[in-house]
């Protein structure tokens, strides 16, 4: 019912920047939260930042300082400004929206390549 589309990633040198997009469509509750996880080869899936319907947001230790996350309620889209990226960044990068039904579902995107290096 839900489709999330992700898009802005690349190849980019250390120090630098990207922001990603993902847009969800279909039968989105109007309670839920979005956000960003990514997996590294090799890697467990980890979250990276996320945002309520609510406005509040919460980031992983790692990327902190480093990136801002942001939502348009209106267009059920969400972004990931990402700065100061290192190499240890590098990853899929998977959009995800958490909908607050009963019971709750969660959906995931295609995923978007982010590689940082000289």
């Amino acid at each position: 019912q839900v489709q999330l589309v992700e898009s802005g990633g690349g190849l980019v040198q250390p120090g630098g920047s990207l922001r990603l997009s993902c847009a969800a469509s279909g039968s989105i509750s109007s309670i839920n939260a979005m956000g960003w996880y990514r997996q590294a080869p090799g890697k467990e899936r980890e979250l990276v930042a996320a945002v309520s319907s609510g406005g509040s947001t919460n980031y992983a230790d790692s990327v902190k300082d480093r990136f801002t996350i942001s939502r348009e309620n209106a267009k059920n889209t969400i972004y990931l400004r990402m700065n100061s990226l290192k190499p240890e960044d590098t990853a899929v990068y998977y959009c995800n929206l958490k909908q607050r039904t009963l019971p709750p579902r969660d959906y995931w995107g295609q995923g978007t390549q982010v590689t940082v290096s000289s």
